[in-house]
């Protein structure tokens, strides 16, 4: 089966395409540069970007899988959670091609596809075994969850305020260093001092799997205004500040498998590719036994192909959300864990 997969949710235009699980093109039109003077996302500049955007990524995927839009056999795309002027281009798009070439078509929460991101890189036969625990960190969401198959998710915690890679980017736009934050302070930080200022942890008294990022942000501002740092402190700050919020994650992680008694850990999503929490992560196994997975960081930031590859087994089955389809910017992803 050939899957067209489109993915809309944020600021970013995808498409890509899966031939029977494997992977055969993946394009992805970023807008960093769209909203890097605001600090952040704007979304209706996103949603306009999007309108621009997303018919010429198609065209590019199709190109670079080397077939037309006669050779597809079906359409998975992002219904939410997100931005949802962003979330009704990508739906629109997806059900005027299904609806013109009379293709099924899928909705895909796109915290399944983070999750199942990491199966990208392993063959289509050998996915990573149910049950595991995964780790979603992006720049909108935080949390742990338990996947227990196919579209079974349980919630153990997630973010109170914050995503941590908000916090990432609105540090790095207080320190003057631009956006997106995360990458411009993990490249900082490998010339700082992870001990040099000691930011505070957030632990939680309700919620024991719970994330909470907000005080961080203030305790960082607080820290800024009083010490007024010059240029030369900026991979120091960087460097405990990535210590910090990496900490907190791997801390919550840490207590989730050892609930859980999980044996395979998956981390997704943006701030997945930051190069500390992947050495913590893998600290975190080697310590625990469990074996921990995370996608080439190609991967790890918003794509069509976790898309696709996420409803490409609803598909197979012969699932088709039809014109019912619609865009859910707060569309709910798994149920309360219970232990």
């Amino acid at each position: 089966m050939v899957v067209l997969g489109i993915e809309s949710s944020c600021d970013d235009s995808a498409a890509a395409v899966l031939r029977d699980g494997r992977l055969v093109a993946s394009v992805v039109s970023s807008q960093d540069a769209v909203h890097g003077p605001y600090g952040g996302v704007v979304p209706e500049l996103a949603s306009r970007h999007h309108v621009r955007n997303m018919l010429p990524v198609v065209d590019a995927a199709l190109a670079r899988a080397e077939i037309t839009l006669d050779a597809v056999d079906g359409i998975a795309v992002t219904c939410g959670p997100g931005l949802i002027g962003s979330l009704l281009v990508g739906v629109s798009v997806a059900k005027g091609i299904a609806l013109r070439r009379r293709l099924p078509i899928v909705g895909v929460n796109h915290l399944e596809g983070h999750l199942l991101a990491v199966n990208l890189d392993r063959p289509a036969d050998d996915p990573v075994s149910f049950p595991f625990l995964g780790l979603i960190v992006s720049g909108g969401h935080s949390g742990l969850y338990l996947a227990r198959g196919p579209g079974d998710y349980a919630c153990l915690g997630r973010t109170r305020d914050d995503a941590v890679g908000e916090a990432f980017d609105k540090v790095a736009k207080l320190l003057g260093l631009g956006y997106p934050g995360g990458p411009v302070i993990d490249r900082l930080a490998r010339t700082g001092n992870p001990t040099a200022i000691r930011f505070p942890r957030a632990r939680l008294k309700r919620g024991r799997f719970d994330l909470s990022f907000s005080g961080f942000k203030t305790a960082v501002w607080q820290y800024v205004r009083d010490a007024r740092p010059g240029p030369d402190a900026l991979p120091d700050i960087a460097a405990s500040v990535q210590e910090a919020l990496v900490d907190m994650l791997v801390a919550a992680t840490a207590e989730a498998i050892d609930a859980t008694g999980a044996s395979r850990l998956v981390v997704s999503g943006g701030v997945s590719a930051n190069g500390r929490l992947r050495a913590r992560m893998a600290e975190l196994g080697a310590q625990t036994g469990v074996d921990v997975l995370i996608p080439r960081p190609g991967l790890c930031t918003d794509n069509a192909a976790m898309i696709a590859l996420a409803g490409s087994h609803r598909l197979v089955a012969g699932a088709d959300d039809g014109a019912t389809l619609a865009a859910d910017a707060g569309l709910p992803f798994a149920v309360p864990w219970a232990a």
